[in-house]
């Protein structure tokens, strides 16, 4: 369904990256946009099991990866400045 960027490389910039990532949350939003019942099974790639999630479970697991992504992050950039945001 998307893209999956293997990783940064030594070209890429701060910038690019955060292009990706804005292009991916709006193909992502694009998608989601069509979505009018969240108990149907959310499209997956093939060969992935039989039962695919529902649409439900995949939007909540997007909010806890998105979540615990950002705290990581948080956690590299306390780390770097040494600021806790208190």
């Amino acid at each position: 369904m998307f893209g999956v960027p293997a990783g940064a490389t030594r070209d890429e910039t701060v910038t690019s990256l955060v292009a990706g990532y804005q292009a991916t949350i709006a193909q992502a939003n694009r998608v989601v946009e069509t979505w009018t019942d969240l108990t149907q099974p959310a499209p997956r790639p093939p060969g992935r099991g039989a039962l695919p999630p529902s649409q439900r479970w995949v939007l909540v697991h997007m909010i806890e990866e998105i979540g615990r992504h950002a705290g990581h992050a948080d956690i590299l950039r306390e780390q770097i400045d040494g600021s806790t945001g208190r």
